[in-house]
Order: C-alpha cells, then sequence, then structure tokens
C-alpha cells in the first residue's frame, strides 16, 4: 500500500481517484496539484451555460469547495508542476516547493492546438479551455458584435449556439468539407449545418486560416484572411482547431508518450508506481484492441476510479465503452462508440422530426451510433455496442423497432 499518493492535474479524473480513494478507505497522505487557481471544475458548461451567463461559477465546481480540507487532501491550486523525477520520486513546483511521492497520478489533461498564423496574438483572438478563457470570450461578446469561429468541431458549433442565442453575429470556418467530419458521418454533419443556417449561424467550409488582420491603433482584431481569398469581419475570434495532449511533463520524465501517455489497461504508465488518466493518456482499450485517447468526462471519471481501486491493490482493468455529448440548441447529441474504420450506416428515425439515430456498423457489427435527441437508442446502443452485436439491418432502420429488439 502507498503511503503518499500525487496527483497532477485537478480536473475530473483527479477528483475522482480522490473521492475513490477516501470512499474505499484509503487513509494515507493525498496531495492535489492544480495550476489553476480554482478548484477543480466542469469544463464542458464553458461553451454553453456557463458562457451564456446562465451558471453562476460556484456551480461549476465537481466538488463542494471543502471537499478538500474534509478528506484531508493538502492542495497546491495555482502552482505548476515543472518537472517529475521518477527515480528520486518526487515532482518540483514552479515555487520550488520539492514534493515527494510513492505513487504519482498524471491528469494533466490537454491545451489548445495552437495555430501559428500572422495576427493570433491580437486582442480579442481566444481559445477556449479554462474559466478565465470563458470570461474574456463572454465579455467580448457583450452587447452583440460579430464572433468567427474556426472549427466546425464539437467546441465550435456549441460556442456558435450559444452566441446566436446572445444576440451575437456568428461566422464558422471549417477546413474540411463538412462540420465535425472526423467524428461523425455526413447526414449527420448535413443536418447540423442546416439546423445553425436555420438559427442564423453562417457556416463556411473548405476555408483555412491565413492570418487575422486587427486595427493598428487598438491591436484588436478587426477581419479574419482565408487561403482561398475570403475576408470575414470580426470583433471576436475563437479558434477551435482541436486539443493536443498534455504529455510535456511525462515526456521529459522519460515516460513512453505517444498521443498522450501510453498506459497498459490498468491505467499504468511505462514507469512503475506512475498512472495517467483522462484526456492526457493513451490507453490501451480491449473493446478495440488498440491504444485510445478519449476527451471526454466520462473516460476522465472512469479512468480516475480505475487508477484509485488499482492504486489500493485492486486489479481493476479500464474496458469502459466510450460515450460523448454534445448540446447545440435544444438538440442533445450523445455518441456512444467509436465509429472510426466504419463501413456503413442505418438511419434510424427522421432528421426532419428531429429525432434520429445514426447506427454505424463494421462487417455487420454495431461499433457505434450517434443519437440526437432520442435516449432510448443510446441507452440501448451500450449494450449493444459492448457485447459486438449485429443487428438485422432491415430491423435496424425501422424506427418503430425497439434498437435492442434488432438483433
Amino acid at each position: 500500500m502507498y503511503e503518499h499518493i500525487v496527483i497532477v492535474g485537478a480536473g475530473q479524473a483527479a477528483v475522482q481517484a480522490v473521492d475513490t480513494l477516501r470512499r474505499r478507505g484509503f487513509a494515507g497522505k493525498l496531495t492535489l496539484i492544480g495550476a489553476e487557481p480554482w478548484p477543480p471544475y466542469q469544463r464542458p458548461p464553458l461553451s454553453k451555460k456557463y458562457l451564456a451567463g446562465a451558471l453562476e461559477r460556484e456551480r461549476l465546481l465537481i466538488r463542494p469547495p471543502g471537499f478538500f480540507a474534509d478528506h484531508a487532501v493538502t492542495t497546491h491550486f495555482g502552482r505548476r508542476v515543472t518537472d517529475i523525477a521518477p527515480r528520486e520520486r518526487h515532482v518540483r513546483l514552479d515555487d520550488g516547493v520539492v514534493v515527494p511521492f510513492d505513487a504519482l497520478l498524471l491528469a494533466t489533461g490537454s491545451h489548445p492546438r495552437r495555430l501559428p498564423v500572422p495576427g493570433a496574438e491580437l486582442e480579442g483572438v481566444h481559445y477556449l479551455r479554462t474559466l478565465d478563457d470563458a470570461d474574456r470570450i463572454r465579455a467580448g461578446l457583450t452587447g452583440g458584435g460579430r464572433l468567427l469561429i474556426v472549427g466546425g468541431g464539437y467546441i465550435g458549433l456549441e460556442v456558435a449556439a450559444t452566441a446566436r442565442e446572445l444576440g451575437v453575429e456568428v461566422t464558422v470556418l471549417e477546413m474540411a468539407e463538412r462540420v465535425m467530419s472526423r467524428v461523425t458521418c455526413p447526414e449527420v454533419s448535413a443536418f447540423y449545418e442546416a439546423e445553425h443556417a436555420r438559427r442564423g449561424v453562417r457556416i463556411r467550409c473548405n476555408e483555412r486560416l491565413r492570418a487575422l488582420h486587427g486595427d493598428e491603433r487598438t491591436g484588436r482584431v478587426r477581419s479574419v484572411l482565408t487561403e482561398e481569398g475570403g475576408e470575414y469581419p470580426a470583433d471576436v475570434v475563437l479558434i477551435g482547431a482541436g486539443v493536443a495532449p498534455a504529455d510535456e511533463l511525462a515526456r521529459a520524465a522519460g515516460l513512453e508518450c505517444g498521443n498522450g501517455v501510453v498506459t497498459e489497461a490498468h491505467c499504468r504508465t511505462s514507469h512503475e508506481g506512475i498512472y495517467a488518466a483522462g484526456d492526457c493518456a493513451s490507453h490501451l482499450s480491449r473493446q478495440y484492441g488498440r491504444h485510445l485517447r478519449l476527451e471526454s468526462v466520462d473516460n476522465a471519471f472512469e479512468q480516475g476510479t480505475t487508477v484509485a481501486l488499482n492504486l489500493m491493490g485492486n486489479e481493476t482493468l479500464h474496458d469502459k465503452l466510450p460515450w460523448f455529448w454534445s448540446d447545440q440548441f435544444d438538440l442533445k447529441m450523445v455518441i456512444v462508440g467509436l465509429a472510426q474504420g466504419y463501413d456503413a450506416v442505418v438511419m434510424r428515425g427522421s432528421p426532419a422530426a428531429r429525432s434520429f439515430s445514426a447506427c454505424y456498423l463494421r462487417g455487420g457489427e454495431l461499433i457505434a451510433i450517434d443519437t440526437v435527441n432520442a435516449p432510448r437508442d443510446q441507452m440501448a446502443a451500450r449494450k449493444l455496442i459492448a457485447a459486438h452485436a449485429r443487428p438485422q439491418v432491415d430491423r435496424l432502420a425501422d424506427a418503430g423497432v425497439a434498437l435492442k429488439d434488432t438483433v
């Protein structure tokens, strides 16, 4: 049993590990280190309710303010870890403090991909990852104005929907031929493009960012130029070009990394006594037979639990089926499984009725599903996908047949 467990990172995976350790009876020392000055908070609302001003900062907290003191957790909020010494078993903070550990959990999350284009440093150009980011974007949107979003993925479209409901003029530039092209099929992309257009969002696909122009007097962004020759006026710009794993510390410490900190199925890294969980971790998935790095609250929650159990000597595999969600306007999209490598899509329900599902098959096996306002389908799909079910296609396409009865 370890006597002192240190957790680097203060997000969902970290909090879940702390909670599980204490609930399961771990009586040793726990230290939590977070780079932001705030206690751990939820990030999904930053692009939705919090950005809209419909959710107070205090309600973002994952646990009440007194949780960590009540559970005898030593916290270092607003402090960054500058290096990890695996052999010496300690981490060093940016204020020079050295914190020893017997076991270490890396839950460092991810950070936005920066675009190296001229003008990216202008006032009014933002990325969205933290509370401070959301506050700055919201301040820029006060009083309307023109918001330009670079990137038509989940975050970009969620912010677009929120901004439109605030009365802001919104344009989305997407370099691919359709929005959400990396994660969903053309039918779902077309539905969301139409829904955003109906609400007044201008989406321009096949547009690659070239530069941002600013006002020489104020230093604020005023327009965006694309490689295709387009110029779009903007008062606020959000760059949503995806995220990269925050694995710099692990790399510098000599841990195996590849699209994140590489772990085996128990969430152990290449160094004994060091684990990784959440957005920063590339874990070995038994469901898909390969390493995956997943950016989702549920994955962070489940991996935090798995790490805590293994730290206490309870051998536990992380083999949960991944799922994700996206709220845009009054549309709740829930994605179960991973659609990469599908060879057929079967649609259930009607996009016109704004309640439908896209079922992804590979060799006849159901490997993933996208549901839009269709909760029964996504709940049934969890069991079918985990069981590698092979539904009858004609029954699958009939929304009158319950999904669970298509096998």
